[in-house]
């Protein structure tokens, strides 16, 4: 396979990841299976795969921007690079919705933080941020 075929596999894996999350998030099975591990244990497989399979083959170091730019100029650790954002976004979507849950957040407040999440990662969380604390209703949601 190559970089393109995976990415291509991975992105629609995960806009159905964002999908079910927006669509079901009362639903056990979509924040705990589907969200919770599934996907995310996909995307961490793929990662842990091309990370064994390809660090070596790429001078560069996260030590210097320059050094993270020669990394992410292999197609393949650029991809590594990606599936991670892919995969951290969503369980911070998840997040989201668990939280938002336990506080008693209504889900259609937390649906605009979702789709900033799915675009813009750290803009997302930090709209929810400012949802959580404007909107809760003062219940305390568990640790996830």
């Amino acid at each position: 396979m190559t970089p393109e075929q995976v990415f291509s596999i991975v992105n629609p894996l995960a806009v159905v990841g964002w999908i079910v999350l927006i669509l079901f998030p009362r639903r056990k099975w979509a924040t705990d299976v589907v969200i919770g591990v599934a996907i995310p244990a996909l995307f961490a497989a793929a990662y842990v795969a091309i990370i064994v399979a390809k660090w070596g083959s790429s001078q560069g170091s996260f030590s210097s921007l320059q050094g993270v730019a020669m990394l992410f100029a292999n197609p393949w650790l650029l991809l590594a690079g990606w599936i991670h954002y892919l995969a951290f976004d969503l369980l911070t979507g998840r997040w989201e919705v668990m939280d938002a849950r336990g506080r008693g957040i209504p889900h259609l407040v937390v649906v605009p933080c979702l789709l900033l999440t799915f675009l813009f990662g750290p803009a997302g969380w930090l709209l929810y941020t400012v949802v959580r604390f404007s909107v809760s209703r003062g219940e305390r949601a568990p640790s996830l």
